[in-house]
Formats: structure tokens, C-alpha cells, sequence
């Protein structure tokens, strides 16, 4: 008989175990802050900034110097990542002696405080770019905060799936593999967006990027709320009697 893991979550051990009224506040701006985000981005862009094209163009020209979008954009990215934040907490709190929900609940916090780094580096719009240049600092630093982000993103992806069994952890893996690739695939526009060229597709192709991510929060806080069990029944069972999971 083996030893047991003294990192096996507690939820594998005890099955399904119910946040009480603030965690499930807390959770709920889970769902909220992907709710916000997809509202704010598509359908608030789509009322305020007249020709923006969402399969061509980047989600960043939304919030680019001269935008008609970055003024409420910014407000909405703030209310966001309060949520993200408060998300975080309910994450660390339901995850009470379960090592890996803990630490995904810390990294929720630290992609929150992120956020507002953003805001001295915002991406040059299109009709200020000059072919050739040198890429201003800002586009640096806004293309240095994406890997940050991206990072950020399948760490805390990574550690929560952890804490669950085999389909969540199944749809994290999923949900990483296509954050890096589509990821990848956008970095592919970056030379096109610095030369001042045409990039179809590039909106498409990040909004799958994004919308894998905010989808994956919004999952995250549905099984939380609802007290799911972090593995099948006979993976405990396995716990129980001392073996491998």
C-alpha cells in the first residue's frame, strides 16, 4: 500500500463541500467578471467605436491612445479586476486546506493587480503608427505585459485543475493548449500591426484567446459554487484506502 499524498486535496477526500454566503459572493464575481468583460469589450465597442473591425483588429486597439472606447473601457477594466480580485479570495477561502485552489486564488489576485499596469502603456492606434519606426516604449512594455498576463493564466489554470479530478482537469489542459497556440498565432500579427499593415483575422484569433480564458473563470466559479467533487467517487475511495488517486 502506498503512502498518500499529504498534498491530496481535501476535496478529494470529503466529496462535495458547499462555500458558505461570502464565498459564494465571492465566487459569483467569477461569473460576473467574465460576463463584464465580454459585455464591455464586444458590446460596448460595438456602440462607442464606429468602424472597428472585431475579426481584423486587436482587442488592445479598443483601448489605444485616441480611442473613442478607452475612457469607459478603463473604467470597466477597473470594476474587473475588483472582481478578479474578490473572485481570488473566495477561490483562497473555499480552498481551505487544499494546497493548489490556495495558491490559484493567490495567482487570481496577482493577475488582478496586473490590470492597472496597463494603463501608461497602451498600444499606438493604427493611424499613429508609422511604418518602419522603432516600436515606441509602450508597445513594448503593452507586448511584455501579454506574456506576463498569459503566464499568470496558465499558472492559476494549472494549480486549480490540480485540486480536480480528471475532467477538469481534461478542460484546463484543453483550455491552456488553446490560450498558447492562439496566443502564438496573434503574436504572428505583431510585425504586420508595427509595419502599419493590414492583419485579417487578428481580432478573430485573440478574441478565441481571450474568450478560452474569461469561459474557463466562469466554469471555475459554477463547480465552486456548486460544491462539486474534486475527483470521481472512486478516486476518493482510492485516498481513503491509501492509494494512488
Amino acid at each position: 500500500m502506498s503512502t498518500p499524498d499529504p498534498y491530496t486535496p481535501q476535496l478529494r477526500r470529503d466529496g462535495p463541500r458547499r462555500p458558505d454566503t461570502a464565498s459564494t459572493v465571492l465566487l459569483a464575481c467569477g461569473i460576473v467578471s467574465s460576463l463584464l468583460y465580454v459585455g464591455a469589450h464586444e458590446v460596448l465597442a460595438a456602440a462607442l467605436y464606429d468602424g472597428y473591425n472585431r475579426f481584423d483588429q486587436a482587442i488592445s486597439e479598443l483601448t489605444s491612445i485616441g480611442a473613442p472606447t478607452r475612457a469607459p473601457l478603463t473604467v470597466a477594466g477597473f470594476v474587473y479586476d475588483a472582481l478578479i480580485v474578490a473572485f481570488g479570495i473566495g477561490v483562497w477561502r473555499t480552498g481551505r486546506g487544499v494546497r493548489p485552489l490556495r495558491i490559484a486564488g493567490v495567482l487570481l489576485v496577482a493577475y488582478a493587480f496586473v490590470g492597472p499596469l496597463w494603463l501608461p502603456f497602451p498600444m499606438t492606434g493604427r493611424e499613429d503608427i508609422e511604418a518602419g519606426a522603432a516600436m515606441p516604449l509602450a508597445d513594448t512594455m503593452h507586448l511584455a505585459l501579454s506574456v506576463v498576463t498569459v503566464s499568470l493564466w496558465c499558472a492559476l489554470i494549472g494549480f486549480a485543475a490540480a485540486a480536480f479530478g480528471t475532467w477538469f482537469r481534461v478542460y484546463s489542459a484543453g483550455t491552456v493548449a488553446v490560450i498558447l497556440v492562439f496566443g502564438a498565432w496573434t503574436g504572428r500579427y505583431v510585425p504586420a500591426v508595427a509595419a502599419a499593415e493590414p492583419t485579417p483575422g487578428m481580432g478573430a484569433v485573440e478574441r478565441v484567446m481571450f474568450g478560452a480564458f474569461v469561459l474557463w473563470i466562469a466554469v471555475l466559479a459554477v463547480v465552486l459554487l456548486a460544491g462539486h467533487p474534486a475527483s470521481s467517487r472512486a478516486e476518493r475511495r482510492a485516498v481513503a484506502r491509501g492509494e494512488p488517486a
